[in-house]
């Protein structure tokens, strides 16, 4: 096991992000490097990360002297090739290192730089499977300090400006149809006449290519009258984002194609249950009828009769958020995802 004291006067470990809007790629460096660098010397280099994140320059990273291994800890393909230029053209000793988390075939190209890492981690056994050489399998984990359960759900969800006496589902991410929101809205048109206390709403950026996309969907909910109960707040600070999932009493994730998906993870340490799809990592992730729901992907009338069974039953959604915390405490916290991750680079490094 690595040694938690800091070592920040030397960088062991090189973390890019190399693009500038938040994506779930950069939520996992933001949310793993501060504990990593309790572990071992690691900085982040690239655009669109928090000032409180140890950092260095791009310039800098491609300069570091040559006295010694250093890891270069890639997460997409413009930080593999990257990579290969720092160590093939410029000589920098770096091991390369990438984590995957597509659930499909890779490009010739993707293949390509793939071999040429010296290590690669998937993030799921199902994300392995696509790869064409051995890869470590670290699952994601979720910091279960900051997502928890709300300590007065009805006052913070005062304070965001939400119905205190709601049955409140929420469903967090890009709002397209990858992400199965048209599948919950159908849903929510079927099953909330019959649950006057539910209330549905959706954060996650709204590109312009699918603003048509969303405001045909809340059409269709006010058509079906419950457009006064359904909700897309767009994108939010990621502090409110937390606060959100604390206010929900069930989290739905229909994705239709997903690479992990961190979001069931985020809600169920808050406590909170979760129906999804059997999609990206959700069915490592969820115990089915335990912390939630699996239901086959595209599958509009399992949803339904999911979100029907979950809004008809307030003590065992009780029970399942508790459960949910539970299984993600045991399981899922973020110390043991960095731990291992740590462990592979310091294999790399001896």
């Amino acid at each position: 096991m690595p040694d938690e004291v800091p070592r920040s006067s030397m960088i062991e470990v090189v973390a890019p992000n190399l693009k500038r809007r938040l994506s779930g790629v950069t939520a996992t460096v933001v949310r793993l490097v501060p504990v990593q660098a309790r572990m071992i010397g690691i900085v982040t280099t690239g655009p669109g990360l928090p000032g409180d994140l140890p950092h260095i320059p791009l310039s800098r990273a491609a300069s570091l002297p040559r006295d010694r291994w250093r890891v270069w800890h890639a997460r997409r393909n413009t930080e593999m090739a990257l990579g290969l230029i720092l160590r093939r053209v410029l000589r920098r000793r770096y091991r390369l290192l990438f984590t995957s988390a597509a659930q499909r075939a890779h490009t010739g190209f993707t293949r390509w730089l793939i071999r040429r890492q010296d290590a690669v981690i998937a993030t799921s056994p199902q994300a392995a499977s696509f790869l064409e050489r051995p890869a470590t399998v670290i699952l994601h984990g979720v910091d279960t300090a900051v997502f928890r359960p709300a300590e007065d759900r009805a006052a913070l969800r005062r304070d965001l400006g939400l119905d205190a006496d709601a049955v409140l589902v929420g469903c967090f991410g890009r709002v397209r149809a990858q992400k199965g929101v048209d599948l919950l809205v159908e849903a929510a048109i079927r099953v909330f006449p019959r649950h006057p206390r539910a209330a549905l709403v959706f954060t996650g950026r709204i590109t312009p290519d699918n603003r048509a996309f969303a405001d045909d969907l809340m059409a269709r909910a006010t058509a079906a009258g419950i457009g006064d109960r359904v909700r897309f707040l767009g994108e939010i600070p990621w502090d409110e984002v937390v606060r959100h999932y604390q206010a929900l009493d069930l989290f739905a994730a229909p994705a239709r194609w997903e690479g992990f998906g961190l979001t069931p993870l985020e809600a169920m340490a808050c406590g909170v249950p979760v129906i999804a799809s059997r999609a990206g990592a959700y069915e490592t992730l969820i115990r089915d009828g335990e912390t939630g729901t699996l239901v086959p992907r595209d599958d509009a009338h399992a949803l339904e009769a999911a979100l029907d069974r979950w809004l008809s039953d307030d003590a065992g959604r009780a029970r399942a958020g508790e459960a949910a915390r539970r299984h993600v405490v045991h399981n899922h916290a973020i110390e043991t995802e960095a731990r291992a991750i740590v462990d592979v680079y310091l294999r790399l490094l001896s």
